[in-house]
């Protein structure tokens, strides 16, 4: 058998436009993927401005209307005794000392869920700082533009025998509680009322499990002990951004006075600019 001298069939070489079609889908692909790259990194931006918006920005704008409100109830509160004042025009009497003696404080009703009986003055957050206190912590209080600090309804009022507790965020929605951490043994806490004054004084301060709701007991984390002292418990999430735990802080009654008598003196200088503010 005679061998064919026809050489093999050359092996097929893809032509031009072959390749340049097949460069072209490599290019689409790149292009495809560096576009969703840029879109995944514009929405990590975009993101994180929010976040950002939310916990600074919108946080102080929060903070600002919290502020404003709570002055205002406490203008109207002092502009209301001072009226009720003028037409009594019977001065609290003096004690031997010369001290006025308001006797035991004025322990007002606890309100409905969401209304306003409350305004709170914590100087150690600045001279600035003033919120206002409304029934219940839900969001409707916690979150609100007008409100921002919570009392538990199972505890006592202001100058109650007990344990008047509130809760507040540590930041967002106004961080009503953004410097808890920052307090100082006797430094002051006011609760104004449309009554009068409450003065208490910070004593100390833990951190406890969400669970631990044993600090709200009238007697802090004694559930089932009779009170006899007055105490104020401040809670908020800790640490900062989180709520893996709770940061509690504690003081001590101290004083009251009538709103007709004036603020207390620490307090003065404070309420005096807040009615030029």
């Amino acid at each position: 058998m005679t061998k064919s001298l026809e050489p093999d069939a050359a092996p097929s070489v893809p032509g031009r436009r072959a390749i340049r079609a097949e460069r072209k889908t490599a290019r689409r692909s790149v292009t495809v993927l560096g576009v969703v790259g840029e879109l995944l990194v514009t929405a990590g931006v975009l993101v994180m401005l929010f976040i950002g918006w939310q916990l600074w920005w919108n946080d102080m704008i929060m903070a600002n209307e919290q502020s404003s409100a709570a002055s205002d109830i406490s203008q109207n509160w002092i502009d209301e005794a001072r009226q009720q004042s003028e037409q009594d025009a019977t001065p609290d009497p003096p004690t031997s000392t010369g001290a006025p003696d308001y006797g035991e404080p004025i322990v007002g009703t606890a309100p409905a869920d969401g209304q306003p009986f409350a305004v709170l003055y914590i100087p150690r957050y600045g001279a600035d700082y003033t919120r206002t206190v409304a029934q219940g912590t839900g969001h409707n209080v916690l979150n609100s533009t007008t409100l921002g600090i919570g009392h538990y309804p199972e505890t006592q009022m202001p100058g109650e025998v007990g344990n008047f507790a509130v809760a507040a965020h540590r930041s967002a929605y106004g961080g009503g509680m953004h410097l808890i951490n920052e307090l100082q043994l006797n430094d002051a806490i006011f609760v104004q009322t449309a009554d009068g004054y409450f003065t208490y004084r910070y004593r100390d301060m833990e951190y406890v499990p969400p669970s631990r709701v044993e600090v709200l007991a009238p007697v802090p984390n004694v559930p089932g002990m009779a009170p006899v002292d007055r105490i104020i418990t401040l809670t908020s999430c800790n640490p900062l951004y989180s709520t893996a735990e709770r940061i509690i802080a504690y003081g001590v009654f101290e004083s009251w006075q009538p709103t007709s008598a004036g603020a207390p003196t620490e307090l003065a200088p404070i309420i005096a600019a807040q009615a030029q503010g």
